[in-house]
């Protein structure tokens, strides 16, 4: 664990310490859980798994609330042991902070973690948070981001301020790891254009407001980048691999999501500069939702996103993705999502998804999900997922 982090440990812990809450207010809650993964194809390279892959998890969560509840601390640790992936297997704190609410404002201060976004297939202005990549290959998995976290609620909407005093590295498999870049991806020689490194501060700002059936939220980012760009080099033993490179740039984000009847159209849409040439990307799209399907209890809601992005190497240049969400509105809350990304120029090129739980009993959840990539050619970002379908099954426990 890193001074910084280790730093605010001690303070917000100080903190707890001098509260004079009673027990009542202490709740412990949280999630482990086992997950099984099945690779259908040999890897791509070599030093990879093949086959069955296994890991744990837990995600304990400590919440105490004094001062008629205006005072709130909590703390989410979380761990991962993975079979044969060692840079999967690691430890972080998803939330370590103090939250205050005052009259029609609150400042938060610690470690957390921030979302925004309306989209299904990227989020695009999302950025106060590091994508823990380790995790999932759909991105949703976050860091926790050391943050002071300052808002003010007005009639004409919400201001959020945030003040980001270290940076955390984007995680990545290793390179025994399956899901991974090829060449792989060295981050011991990771590089930044700050001459501080992870201690440079970041800076970002957010309006968010509802009118009518719209909720509009619209920010700026000033920082180290969250998504890194990559270099060719080479390791120690001279073998050839790719280096992240975080360089300072400025983001400007607007998402915005309608409401009307059964439709529910989205957009997200960012223009960033710093990050070699300054670039525009977007995602806009729909759902629609038919309920009662032939007067059952089936809901089926179906989507299409565009994705957009000026930059020619980018993964999501000029792409489609359809799907369907079928809720069964039954006891167990099971659900189905399906996805079918196309690339515009490529039609052949296809990306699959799948995801679907079902509870099972009032503490368990069973998750299923399955990824498939279609036709990726040689100068694809992805190229390196090509033999990389596999199947997940997961199990977790809630308590």
């Amino acid at each position: 664990m890193n001074h910084a982090i280790r730093g605010l440990t001690a303070a917000l812990l100080g903190m707890m310490s001098v509260a004079t809450a009673p027990a009542a207010g202490f709740k412990m809650t949280g999630s482990a859980g086992v997950e099984i993964r099945r690779f259908l194809h040999s890897p791509s390279d070599p030093a990879q798994h093949a086959g069955y892959n296994l890991s744990f998890y837990a995600e304990p969560e400590f919440y105490h609330e004094w001062n008629d509840g205006r005072d709130t601390f909590t703390f989410k640790p979380f761990v991962r042991h993975d079979q044969n992936d060692p840079a999967r297997s690691h430890n972080d704190i998803r939330e370590l902070n103090w939250l205050h609410a005052g009259e029609r404002w609150e400042i938060q201060i610690g470690i957390s973690k921030v979302f925004w976004g309306v989209t299904e297939t990227l989020h695009l202005v999302d950025i106060i948070n590091q994508t823990d990549l380790v995790e999932a290959p759909d991105g949703e998995d976050k860091l926790g981001q050391p943050m002071i976290r300052l808002s003010f609620e007005r009639d004409w909407g919400t201001t959020t301020l945030f003040v980001l005093p270290y940076f955390r590295e984007r995680t990545f498999a290793g390179r025994n790891g399956r899901l991974r870049t090829l060449p792989r991806i060295d981050t011991t020689q990771t590089r930044y254009q700050s001459g501080r490194e992870q201690r440079h501060v970041d800076l970002a700002i957010r309006w968010s407001h509802s009118v009518g059936d719209w909720d509009i939220g619209l920010s700026h980012f000033a920082g180290t980048s969250r998504d890194p760009r990559f270099v060719a080099g080479t390791d120690a033993a001279s073998q050839p691999v790719l280096i992240p490179v975080y360089d300072q740039i400025r983001q400007t984000g607007l998402d915005l999501q309608a409401t009307k009847g059964a439709w529910l159209w989205k957009l997200e849409l960012i223009h960033r500069s710093g990050q070699l040439k300054p670039f525009n990307a977007s995602v806009t799209g729909f759902e629609y939702t038919f309920t009662g399907i032939r007067g059952s209890r089936l809901d089926l809601g179906v989507l299409m996103e565009y994705l957009y992005d000026s930059r020619e190497s980018a993964p999501f240049q000029n792409d489609l993705m359809f799907g369907a969400r079928l809720a069964f509105n039954d006891v167990q809350s099971t659900q189905v999502l399906f996805g079918l990304i196309v690339d515009r120029s490529d039609r052949s090129q296809r990306g699959l998804f799948i995801e679907a739980s079902r509870r099972l009993g009032d503490s368990w959840k069973l998750n299923l999900e399955a990824r498939f990539f279609s036709n990726v050619p040689a100068t694809h970002a992805l190229y390196g997922l090509r033999n990389d379908d596999y199947l997940q099954l997961e199990l977790v426990r809630y308590f």
